[in-house]
């Protein structure tokens, strides 16, 4: 069992998360969508948000009951009648309320978007186990959507420069999965991300004001499971690490081969994917190939513009290619809060996964994380997780129960209307179990520096 404190610790961690802001905050929407009242009759096609730039009349016209059926919504999201905010990684949903950036164009009938991050790090991690490294990680997503008369299809991908920082990735204390050579399991290191993170495409149909159905399809793609990945996660994504829950939450956001299909009815979302179980190889240039032999369902709700919320099961077969016959029962439980605050965001992410093996291991993943951008400048973040794991004393070890947190912050500066430069730090501080104490030298600390681009 996990120690019973640390669940507490990120439980309070972030429950404000999952509570209304009775007075909220500067310039955040006090009611939902669907409780203000639509306007009598509908506006032109193309005044929406265009010509006011204002989110609470865009979110209006999303719920109206009398757009007619064979016209887009201005701002829909991908897959229904809601804001394009909502949209996160693969199919997964964020609060309405969560930052919508990008480089956006039209050309002809298709209507371009684009951003990237790149991270420059410096790693460092204490302890006998640990290690210290310099490596570039990141992003570059561009997606190309194009409405029908009721449907709406997207093209997208995105890559990483993961694949410079070297087959064993960086150092990361706790972390385990996936391998660099094919024969050992990285251990205390964090994989790198394969060159392709995705290429996708979706279609979905609009069948009335409040409905539509939708086809997801990838080679890379992420399935219906768990909360969207780290990396897209307003809570998460100005950390330079990863979770050490990675492998719990959302290892399968990189799945050679996934189809899902969905049905979204107001603000829920009803899914399930048939995908590719293993994860990806040591090689992390190419493009794999192998059957769809697992499948995930996920519900997702959305109760108000600040609040998402969504359960998942996965039933992935061989995820490991050095266990290949190990299958694993995962589930998960996740809720994302996000609303404004002084001038800028706050955004919060509990969750909680376990994995059962096929060979009786069951594993606990808690993971609790917020981030503070209360201006343009300064963005402060924090991070809590607990994890049970067989594989720090090698694959098939004694269960052990590790904890981390992270806390960091970063300066920015805009160095274009378009572009953001900033400089971060942050500290760790691990909690091993007894019987690991002596090979980590106790309880190690870890430190990163580095310096982020942002472009969108």
């Amino acid at each position: 069992m996990l120690r019973t404190a640390l669940p507490a610790a990120i439980f309070l961690f972030a429950s404000p998360a999952l509570a209304q802001d009775p007075h909220g905050g500067h310039g955040a929407h006090e009611q939902h969508p669907q409780e203000q009242p639509a306007p009598q009759q509908p506006p032109a096609h193309d005044h929406a948000a265009a010509a006011q730039g204002e989110s609470e009349s865009l979110m209006v016209d999303l719920v109206r009951t009398d757009w007619p059926i064979d016209q887009p919504r201005p701002g829909q999201g991908l897959l229904g009648a809601y804001p394009m905010s909502r949209d996160a990684s693969g199919t997964a949903w964020q609060p309405d309320a969560s930052e919508h950036g990008g480089l956006h164009a039209v050309a002809g009938d298709w209507m371009l978007m684009g951003h990237a991050l790149f991270n420059g790090v410096y790693d460092w991690q204490d302890g006998p186990r640990g290690d210290e490294k310099a490596f570039l990680a990141g992003m570059i997503m561009g997606s190309a959507r194009r409405d029908f008369a009721a449907g709406t299809l997207t093209l997208r991908a995105m890559l990483s420069p993961d694949p410079a920082m070297g087959a064993e990735g960086y150092p990361l204390l706790f972390a385990a999965g996936e391998t660099a050579d094919g024969v050992d399991t990285l251990i205390d290191r964090q994989h790198p991300h394969d060159l392709i993170m995705e290429l996708s495409a979706s279609y979905s149909h609009r069948l009335g004001a409040s409905d539509s159905v939708f086809v997801y399809a990838g080679l890379p793609g992420e399935p219906a499971f768990g909360p969207p990945t780290f990396m897209h996660r307003m809570s998460a994504m100005d950390f330079p690490e990863a979770p050490i829950s990675h492998h719990w939450l959302d290892s399968t956001h990189i799945t050679f081969g996934v189809l899902t299909a969905g049905w979204v009815h107001e603000n829920w979302k009803f899914e399930a994917s048939r995908f590719r179980g293993r994860e990806p190889d040591e090689h992390r240039t190419d493009i794999e190939s192998g059957a769809l032999d697992s499948t995930s369902a996920r519900v997702s709700w959305n109760p108000s513009e600040h609040l998402s919320l969504q359960a998942s099961w996965a039933d992935v077969a061989s995820p490991e290619a050095l266990e290949p016959e190990l299958d694993e029962t995962r589930i998960s439980v996740s809720g994302i809060y996000t609303r404004e605050i002084f001038n800028g965001w706050w955004s919060a992410t509990l969750a909680f996964a376990n994995k059962d093996r096929s060979d009786g291991v069951a594993l606990d993943a808690w993971l609790g994380e917020a981030a503070l951008h209360p201006n343009e400048n300064w963005t402060l973040f924090a991070r809590a997780e607990a994890v049970e794991t067989d594989e720090l004393s090698g694959h098939g070890g004694p269960i052990e129960s590790v904890q981390r947190v992270s806390l960091g912050v970063i300066r920015d500066w805009r160095i274009h209307e378009h572009a953001i430069i900033g400089i971060g730090a942050m500290a760790q501080q691990h909690f091993a179990s007894d019987a690991l104490e002596p090979t980590y030298g106790g309880d190690p600390q870890g430190a990163m520096g580095f310096v982020r681009l942002k472009v969108g």
